[in-house]
């Protein structure tokens, strides 16, 4: 047959026609998963519709079925080795799909994990991620190490900063201390850390030398003799005094003429107000402690608590002829201008007060237990000094640059009837020339131990 003809070569090949490829469809069943690594389109496609589940179908003998649910269990069990990423659980009926967004990519983590049934031994199976466009399949048996379990193992300083000694802590606290103890026994670290010691010996004893020669401040030390105990026989010697008759006198001082009768006594007793006759038979013992071991005290003058109330009674409410016998030479044996302090009692109807005229320190002191303020005082007490040093050397004094101090640093009474005891224990410690060192506390011991005292006519 010949074959020369144009005609008859087309009608030839029109018997054979180009073959055609099939239609591209969506499928709608299973695939076998993929032994080679896809390719970069259908990855990123993959990634960019993570959220999309595909149903398996429910033929409970389909070995892929089988591998997806195995895969589910593994993912699901291996929730806890993905710290520090969000989890996203999507589930369609029976069928569930992890999905990871980590912030750290742009995209999310497909993970899905193999647990064998037999042991508890987790291993990853399947973990897709858009920063390496790869997918791992299980079944070539490649296992990748979660990232965050990476980290740990790279980074010491993540694991010591949570470093536990205690025995709660398990044994990977115990593995954290090890390795800090290689650290430390690294060469070049020790060489540092016997260098910074030396330095450190060194500014110890610079810092010893300074202090040496840096001047001591004086601290005050509270005296020991202040806050005695009373024995058993001193607080029954005073309890019988309470005990007694109301009328019976239980001592009377030859000097000033001063009897405490129990009746007064009681005053001594926790809740009641002190009267003149105690006040005033202490503050005459304070002298004689004073003249007794005059090395040891301030040289001071006591005034009676009726000398204010003298001072004032004049009809300009100030009169110094009424007291100018009060402190004459003949009388005392030293003159008002040679005292350190000179102590006043100050009564207000219901309450004591203290006034320190301060010649050692050129001040006028006012002390209230209640924190109370009276200018009037320190102007008559002002002019009295004035007055009393003119009348007894002829001497002018100015004394309008002394301080007027109300004393603020002072203990506080907490009641209203301890405010005797502590104004003649401001006077007892400013005698001593040492600071306002007890509290209100501290009244109940002071009670007795004055009480003592004056049973025994002498301060201590």
């Amino acid at each position: 047959m010949s074959h020369n003809s144009t005609k008859t070569t087309v009608s030839r090949l029109s018997r054979y026609p180009e073959p055609k490829s099939p239609l591209q469809r969506e499928v709608h069943a299973p695939c076998t998963s993929r032994k080679f690594p896809l390719s970069t389109n259908s990855t990123t496609q993959y990634s960019n519709s993570f959220h999309k589940v595909v149903d398996i179908g429910d033929d409970k003998n389909n070995s892929l079925y089988i591998n997806h649910q195995k895969a589910r269990d593994d993912a699901l069990a291996s929730i806890s080795l993905l710290k520090g990423k969000e989890v996203v659980e999507v589930d369609r009926g029976s069928h569930k799909v992890v999905v990871v967004e980590d912030g750290e990519h742009e995209g999310p983590s497909v993970v899905t994990c193999q647990k064998s049934r037999e042991s508890d031994v987790v291993a990853v199976s399947q973990i897709h991620d858009d920063s390496d466009d790869k997918v791992i399949d299980g079944d070539n048996q490649q296992h990748l190490t979660p990232p965050v379990v990476s980290e740990l193992n790279n980074s010491n300083l993540k694991m010591l900063d949570s470093l536990c000694l205690s025995p709660e802590c398990g044994y990977s606290s115990v593995q954290a201390y090890k390795k800090l103890i290689e650290a430390v026994d690294n060469p070049t670290r020790r060489d540092t850390f016997e260098r910074l010691s030396y330095e450190i010996q060194i500014n110890e004893k610079r810092l010893e030398v300074l202090d040496l020669l840096r001047p001591k401040e004086l601290v005050e030390e509270v005296p020991q003799e202040l806050f005695v105990p009373l024995t058993k026989e001193e607080k029954a010697e005073v309890a019988r005094a309470f005990s007694v008759k109301r009328k019976e006198v239980l001592v009377t001082h030859e000097k000033s003429n001063i009897e405490i009768s129990v009746d007064k006594f009681r005053c001594l007793m926790p809740g009641a107000w002190l009267n003149d006759e105690v006040i005033n038979l202490y503050l005459e013992l304070l002298k004689e402690r004073e003249r007794r071991e005059s090395q040891k005290f301030l040289k001071c003058h006591f005034f009676n608590t009726f000398f204010y109330k003298k001072l004032i009674s004049g009809t300009n409410g100030y009169d110094f002829k009424s007291v100018r016998r009060w402190t004459s030479q003949k009388k005392l044996g030293y003159g008002l201008h040679e005292c350190d302090k000179i102590f006043i009692p100050i009564h207000k109807q219901v309450h004591w007060c203290l006034a320190v005229i301060n010649n050692k320190d050129k001040k006028f002191q006012y002390l209230d237990s209640l924190k109370g303020v009276d200018t009037q005082v320190m102007k008559v007490l002002a002019k009295y000094f004035v007055d009393e040093v003119k009348d007894k050397t002829g001497k002018d004094i100015d004394v309008s640059s002394w301080e007027k101090e109300f004393v603020e640093d002072l203990p506080e009474q907490k009641n209203g009837y301890d405010c005797g005891v502590f104004m003649i224990k401001y006077t007892d410690l400013y005698s001593r020339n040492l600071g306002l060192c007890f509290s209100q506390k501290d009244m109940p011991y002071f009670r007795l131990r004055t009480a003592k005292e004056i049973l025994r006519l002498k301060a201590v």
